[in-house]
This record gives structure tokens, C-alpha cells and sequence, in this order.
């Protein structure tokens, strides 16, 4: 599993774009769900956000495949994260590689406006080719 960091444009505001990405059994969710947990015992706001797509362990929860879970929102469409996330403070988004391209876009604008976006996601398909959006937001 590969962690990156990236302090993206300011605009008055300070936010981040975290990348969590690895193979398939890496523990990408688990250190998704970790951090985000981190963040809401800090008395943080926190939104989190799954490709509705996704309905593998639950329809309305991020689960990692050791079974630790946290509540999320499905979206069809990586615009919707962008309505729905308010004013938060942290932003979580796992299976990002499901997500269509224009999630780079959303990670940036909420990371400009001060928002700590964390991403959870493939880097590479089974055939080792780069997988969806994720190339673009590394």
C-alpha cells in the first residue's frame, strides 16, 4: 500500500488531498476508515462517499474486508459529493477508481476551500493498466 500527501492550491484556505492506494487485500479501506475515524473523535465534520455501484458488504457503509465499517453516502455521480458535502471539515471517498474523471475536479475545489480530502482507491487494473481516475488524481 502507498501513502501520498499532496498540499494542493491555496485560495485563503488550506486544505489537502490524501491518497491511500495499493492492490486489491492492502488494507487501502481499513486506512481509509482509520484516518476518518481519527477525524470524527477530533470533533471534526466528516462526510464520507462510496460509488453506489459498490453494494459489495453494505449499500450505505464502507467496509473493509476485515469487516471494520464506518457510515457512507452513495453517489452515482462524483458531482453529488460536491452538494452533499456542506461545510466539513474532512471528506472521505473509497473505490475512487469508480468514480468518473471528474472527481479530480471535485477533490481539488474542496481542497481549495480548506477541506482535508482523503481518497481511497486502485491505482492499477488487474491487467496493470491505470485504472479510472486515479492516475490523474496521484
Amino acid at each position: 500500500m502507498d501513502i501520498l500527501e499532496n498540499t494542493v492550491r491555496m485560495t485563503g484556505k488550506r486544505g489537502t488531498i490524501e491518497i491511500i492506494t495499493g492492490s486489491m487485500f492492502s488494507g487501502k479501506t481499513e486506512e481509509l476508515i482509520r484516518r476518518l475515524r481519527r477525524a470524527q473523535f477530533a470533533g471534526l465534520m466528516v462526510e464520507i462517499f462510496k460509488p453506489s455501484m459498490d453494494k459489495r458488504y453494505s449499500e450505505t457503509r464502507i467496509v473493509s474486508h476485515d469487516e471494520k465499517s464506518i457510515l457512507s453516502t452513495p453517489v452515482d455521480h462524483s458531482s453529488s459529493i460536491l452538494m452533499l458535502a456542506g461545510d466539513v471539515n474532512v471528506v472521505g471517498i473509497d473505490e475512487a477508481q469508480f468514480f468518473d474523471n471528474s472527481i479530480v475536479d471535485v477533490c481539488n475545489k474542496l481542497a481549495d476551500s480548506g477541506v482535508r480530502v482523503i481518497v481511497a482507491g486502485l491505482d492499477i487494473d488487474f491487467s496493470g493498466k491505470p485504472f479510472g481516475p486515479m492516475p490523474a488524481l496521484l
